[in-house]
């Protein structure tokens, strides 16, 4: 039977292929559970493939030359071949009036005689927002939709590979795995219905792109993974170089790559300013941008380079990555065939004990703001908690100090500084036992410090086992091959747009 944990697997494996809206979906509906498991380096194969898939459920072109065409308001329809069995006395010669069906399905696309319909487009991009829980702009809209188009295209052309390896995926096991989608979503199967129709998709859409992404999971693992090898002497020469770059700077990032030609470079160009500048508004995270408008395979993972050095990058992306601060975003980058925006994560040195991974016990004092609380209030009564932190004696007078300020306290001693926003990961680097970091906050969320009650030093690095890099070149060369059968399988597509 296909559990959940199975779907997981399944997905991973799909986004191996480039996939990227489907991950992204089934991501936000597992509360994250999906789309984080991602293949360590997956994203490494960059700019190697357009992303792929998400897939409607299929109408069959058959029953849609069948049906007739629908009327206009006041068209008559005359059909004399059909009689008139039902009883009802229905006029041979009638007229239509009024809207005669608000859910027609035009088809957009047919692949290979599979026909994807306008209204399958339109519920996945429905999915799409409803899982980002993103308002979109009718602008951002229609790039969707095309977007989304392209990607069912790709989903539809693998469906049709993995049938021509016996692979199926029967109707239990789509419900099974709906089922565990509902319930990482906190819905039941029924709520979960109702919330995808008042969202503007449908179940069955989901269930299409569940099929997808265990369609083409299966396909790899049966036709791709077993011809995939790793040598010992590969496992060896990388735990070498690993050895040798012990110490050098190593960067996390992502990035949403625009690609560009000559012809079109300045509106490109132009379009990427526009989208670094939605990002510094932060109305939506960097991987929401990455996910709808990035063209390199990673947006399948939020434009997740992953664990990167200077020296493997461009030139360009090199020098950028290296004069950024942590949590900052850099671009438009002009790089070879389009351009870059990057935002840099994290970052540390190969091998080597990092303070950032430190684990912290922390008391945490918060002091809310009544309702309406102006900016000048807010300001008094921030300097007076600022005071009271500042003659705190060390861990145990916190809740003493706390209870003459009318402030909450909260524990936590598993915080790893890494995981704090960078603004405070300074701070804490510099903190003493006992101390307290500066008040932050807002005059609407109120005002924090956090005090510093203990402090585990962070382990030195260590070079990953044989197995563990064995595993990572073989979900590489697996995610290689995976792309260039899809492109395979797009050159030899028949596809009739209408």
């Amino acid at each position: 039977m296909m559990g959940y944990r199975h779907l997981k697997h399944d997905v991973r494996l799909a986004a191996r292929g480039g996939r990227v809206i489907g991950s992204v979906v089934l991501a936000a509906l597992a509360a994250g559970a999906i789309a984080q498991a991602v293949p360590p380096k997956a994203a490494q194969g960059k700019r190697s493939a357009r992303p792929a898939p998400t897939q409607p459920a299929q109408a069959q072109p058959a029953q849609a030359q069948a049906q007739p065409a629908p009327s206009a308001p006041g068209q008559t329809v005359q059909d004399q071949s059909v009689p008139d069995n039902t009883g009802l006395d229905i006029p041979t010669n009638l007229q239509i009036f009024g809207k005669v069906d608000p859910n027609v399905r035009k088809p957009t696309a047919i692949v290979n005689d599979t026909v994807i319909t306008g209204t399958d487009v339109d519920q996945r991009v429905a999915l799409v927002a409803m899982a980002n829980e993103a308002k979109l702009s009718p602008e951002d809209r229609e790039r969707l939709k095309l977007q989304v188009l392209r990607q069912l295209i790709d989903e539809t052309l693998q469906i049709q590979e993995a049938k021509t390896a016996d692979i199926t995926i029967t109707p239990a096991e789509l419900t099974q795995s709906y089922d565990g989608v509902s319930k990482r979503f906190n819905r039941t199967p029924v709520a979960m219905r109702a919330y995808l129709r008042e969202s503007g998709s449908s179940e069955r859409s989901l269930k299409r792109q569940i099929e997808g992404e265990l369609a083409w999971q299966r396909y790899l693992r049966r036709r791709v993974e077993p011809f995939v090898n790793v040598g010992d002497e590969e496992v060896k020469s990388i735990i070498d170089r690993l050895q040798a770059a012990k110490g050098t700077d190593e960067f996390n990032l992502k990035e949403i790559y625009l690609a560009a030609t000559p012809a079109n470079s300045q509106q490109v160009y132009a379009n990427a300013k526009q989208i670094l500048q939605e990002i510094q508004k932060g109305a939506q995270p960097f991987e929401y941008y990455a996910r709808q408008f990035s063209e390199a395979s990673t947006r399948a993972v939020g434009g997740d380079l992953g664990w990167i050095r200077a020296a493997t990058l461009p030139g360009q992306l090199a020098e950028a990555a290296t004069t950024m601060q942590v949590g900052q975003v850099a671009g438009p980058i002009e790089v070879s065939g389009g351009y870059s925006i990057l935002y840099l994560t994290d970052k540390r040195q190969v091998l080597t004990a990092d303070p950032r991974d430190a684990k912290l016990s922390l008391k945490q004092l918060t002091l809310r703001f009544p309702p309406n609380t102006n900016q000048a209030q807010a300001s008094a009564r921030a300097q007076a908690f600022a005071k009271a932190t500042q003659e705190l004696r060390g861990c145990g007078t916190v809740e003493k100090v706390a209870a003459g300020i009318g402030a909450d306290v909260v524990d936590n001693d598993t915080v790893r500084i890494r995981d704090l926003p960078p603004q405070l990961q300074e701070v804490m680097l510099k903190l003493q036992v006992g101390e307290s970091s500066p008040p932050f906050g807002s005059a609407e969320q109120g005002v924090r410090a956090l005090v510093l009650c203990g402090r585990d030093e962070a382990a030195g690095g260590s070079v990953p086992n044989s197995e563990q890099i064995q595993g990572q070149l073989e979900q590489q060369r697996v995610n290689l091959r995976a792309q260039q059968k899809l492109r395979d399988l797009r050159r030899d597509a028949v596809v009739e747009y209408r």
